[in-house]
């Protein structure tokens, strides 16, 4: 019975209400555990302490979506979580490690996603290192993506693309950079235990991306047929201890 009911708390959501943070604050692994969890997921870091830098995943709920350049990396363009809530987090793959979150294998329905304002701002007004998405006409055709890998077991089963700014359009009326909180569907990963989070674009310089390789996430939701099939489970396990 204790098996079967952590089975069901593992499968809730990580909505990262339940990370403590002080208003307009954020965590990044500055106190080294590595590691945070919300529902029942774990969201990795790593934190060099020489640099005070760090990769894989933050946690956030800071609400500047106006102010540009890396001091403002932990902001997402909304100014919030996804359906008006505070917290969310905030993906980032470095030089250290790829963003990595890992769980019990399940299905998952998805997750909302959307720039950040130090991604989106980079994308729409270039600067020092950074290219100006669309050039100087809006004909250059731009892209920045994030991908999605799927892992069960230490395997690949699969990946998913989302694009956070596509100017590849013929009609420069299509191009667009994502400033809205956008649910990314990942159920045709199937089963999972693992992602990883990859970023790839056009604006590429000596030393790789130059736009920056950030993403906020939120809800992350499992598939709900994998929460009743863990329901349907503890029933069982009931009716044979009875």
């Amino acid at each position: 019975m204790l098996l079967a009911a952590a089975s069901v708390a593992i499968a809730a959501p990580a909505t990262f209400e339940d990370v403590s943070l002080a208003p307009e604050s954020f965590w990044n692994g500055s106190d080294l555990s590595g590691s945070v969890q919300s529902g029942g997921f774990h969201f990795y870091n790593s934190y060099n302490t020489q640099y005070g830098s760090w990769d894989s995943f933050a946690v956030s709920n800071t609400t500047d979506s106006v102010t540009s350049g890396w001091g403002n990396q932990y902001s997402a363009i909304t100014g919030g979580g996804a359906d008006g809530s505070a917290t969310y987090g905030v993906a980032y793959s470095g030089y250290t490690m790829p963003a990595t979150m890992r769980f019990a294998p399940r299905q998952l329905d998805g997750m909302s996603m959307t720039n950040t304002t130090y991604a989106f701002n980079s994308m729409r007004d270039g600067g020092m290192f950074v290219k100006k998405f669309g050039g100087v006409t809006g004909d250059d055709e731009d892209w920045f993506k994030v991908t999605i890998f799927g892992q069960l077991a230490g395997a690949p089963v699969g990946s998913v693309d989302f694009y956070l700014g596509d100017f590849r359009f013929a009609d420069n009326s299509q191009d667009y950079l994502v400033d809205d909180w956008t649910f990314v569907d990942l159920s045709g990963l199937g089963v999972v235990d693992t992602l990883t989070f990859g970023f790839s674009g056009s604006d590429v310089g000596d030393f790789g991306l130059n736009t920056p390789a950030y993403v906020a996430i939120d809800n992350v939701i499992p598939e709900p047929a994998t929460m009743s099939l863990l329901g349907l489970g503890a029933v069982a396990l009931i009716r044979r201890k009875k």
